[in-house]
């Protein structure tokens, strides 16, 4: 999610744009008082009173089009800025070229920020040195003052447009954040539902086709399996719930989970720390690689489960010594839906960035897995 168009983002900018119309006002009153009080400084006062005049309606306008996030296109910025812009060029020929202030004054920041709010740092970096640059060209010596302004709507302007660009992406952030907790927790209640309702009923079934024999027990075999496989989805899903982003998980340690007496799982000696999201998939691959040779092979069929870590990738294998899966029978499964191998298995590892090898033939099953250790981004 852009932090340039998320809904926090907006909200945010929204908030900012009505603070600024405040600050418009309060320097607007500042530079109608400060310019009144000094009318007779003024070369032109007839074209002083109509320049204030302009900085009133072009507040008051301002004001209203800056409230509608629709209304804050470039032409809307740009206008703002030609104002500033063109009442501080015409301040010399107000005043005379004896003045000391400008006629705008402190009211140019309201075009500043709003280019700021409105494209961050860069926004008011280039509206700080227009500004700057307008400022130094009614000069015709240009001393420390001036030097003073100038710097301080340059880097003002860039200040100004860091933060809101900072406050944006740490409102679009947090929205994600609660958006996947909220999702989590949403998650856990489904998961709670199916193992009240759901796990129940396979257990049962499976009970019950055991009892019966024939074709039930056929049919309670399969709920078996279907129990297994969400029970272990289920715990997956506990699993991923406790772990924060950014978080690592010992591979090791998951893989071990899935070791049984028919299953031999061989890994490094040491820890194998990965991303908490790459551990949890590979740990899903492996079991549905064993569930296949437990469901296609035997019950009590052998297989083999090895993990080496190298510093840039993770090499993962799962081997059994069975018949083997005839030329086709994938392709035949994928066809009628059957999507096990090619979601469960191959669509998990790509979507790790990884690669997923078959080997096939009498000597048996063996799958190959590359993954890299870091997740993608």
């Amino acid at each position: 999610m852009s932090s340039w168009t998320s809904s926090a983002s907006i909200a945010v900018k929204d908030r900012m744009f009505r603070a600024l119309a405040a600050l418009r006002i309060v320097v607007l009153v500042n530079s109608v008082a400060l310019n009144l009080y000094r009318i007779d400084e003024f070369t032109r006062p007839v074209a002083a009173v109509v320049c204030l005049s302009v900085m009133v309606a072009w507040t008051a306008f301002t004001t209203w089009a800056y409230a509608d996030q629709a209304r804050r296109g470039f032409p809307l910025l740009a206008a703002d800025l030609a104002v500033a812009l063109a009442l501080l060029l015409l301040t010399p020929w107000v005043k005379g070229p004896d003045f000391s202030t400008s006629l705008p004054g402190f009211w140019v920041m309201g075009a500043l920020f709003a280019w700021a709010v409105q494209y961050r740092l860069v926004g008011g970096l280039v509206a700080g040195v227009l500004l700057a640059a307008a400022d130094l060209l009614r000069q015709d010596i240009i001393d420390s003052s001036d030097y003073g302004n100038t710097f301080l709507l340059v880097i003002g302007g860039t200040i100004v447009g860091f933060m809101c660009d900072s406050l944006q992406q740490m409102a679009t952030e947090r929205d994600v954040a609660e958006r996947s907790a909220a999702m989590a927790a949403e998650r856990a209640r489904l998961a709670r539902a199916v193992h009240d309702g759901v796990l129940q009923v396979l257990a049962l079934v499976q009970r019950r086709g055991r009892e019966l024999g024939g074709a039930a027990a056929e049919l309670g075999r399969l709920a078996g399996e279907q129990e297994r496989e969400l029970r272990g989805l289920i715990h997956a899903q506990e699993a991923v719930e406790t772990v924060g982003g950014g978080e690592t998980v010992d591979l090791v340690a998951e893989l071990a989970r899935l070791e049984r007496q028919s299953v031999t799982v061989a890994t490094p000696g040491s820890p194998v720390e990965v991303p908490a999201g790459t551990a949890y998939e590979l740990a899903a691959v492996t079991r549905a690689c064993l569930d296949n040779v437990r469901v296609h092979v035997g019950e009590d069929a052998g297989a083999w489960v090895l993990l080496q870590a190298f510093p840039d990738r993770l090499e993962l294998s799962v081997r059994d010594d069975g018949p083997g899966i005839a030329d086709g029978r994938l392709e035949e499964a994928a066809a009628q839906g059957r999507l096990g191998v090619s979601e469960s298995i191959r669509g998990r590892i790509a979507d790790l960035g990884g690669t997923a090898e078959l080997v096939t033939g009498s000597f048996g099953t063996e799958w190959e897995f590359v993954v890299p250790r870091t997740e993608r981004s």
